[in-house]
């Protein structure tokens, strides 16, 4: 949790303000996940700091809340093409890919 925290405080994703009053608050939880080796030995534990997007109200906030996700469509042209190409592919996983996105609007979410 402290790595994840530690890396949002350094990408300056949020600023603390105190309750505006007049707006909708999401929440926010923590997911946790046990990332494990090829062989089942546990690598590392995951922690990942997510909103609430449940807690929002149409036509308020409902499109401020969203996450990147890669499409399946990019993935099987990468594969198609390093196939074709008889490319070398190596996994990358890069953390925190969500903290380099710019929202346009808005966005109180409760501090964990």
């Amino acid at each position: 949790m402290q790595e994840e925290i530690d890396a949002l405080h350094m990408q300056g994703t949020w600023t603390l303000v105190p309750n505006p009053g007049n707006k909708n608050i999401v929440g926010s939880k923590w997911i946790y996940k046990i990332k494990r080796n090829s062989d089942g030995s546990i690598a590392r534990h995951k922690a990942r700091l997510v909103a609430q997007g449940f807690s929002q109200e149409q036509g308020l906030d409902f499109s401020e809340t969203f996450s990147l996700v890669v499409c399946h469509t990019t993935v099987r042209l990468i594969l198609s093409l390093a196939a074709m190409n008889k490319w070398q592919l190596r996994q990358l996983d890069v953390k925190n890919t969500f903290l380099h996105g710019e929202l346009e609007e808005e966005l109180f979410m409760k501090h964990p």
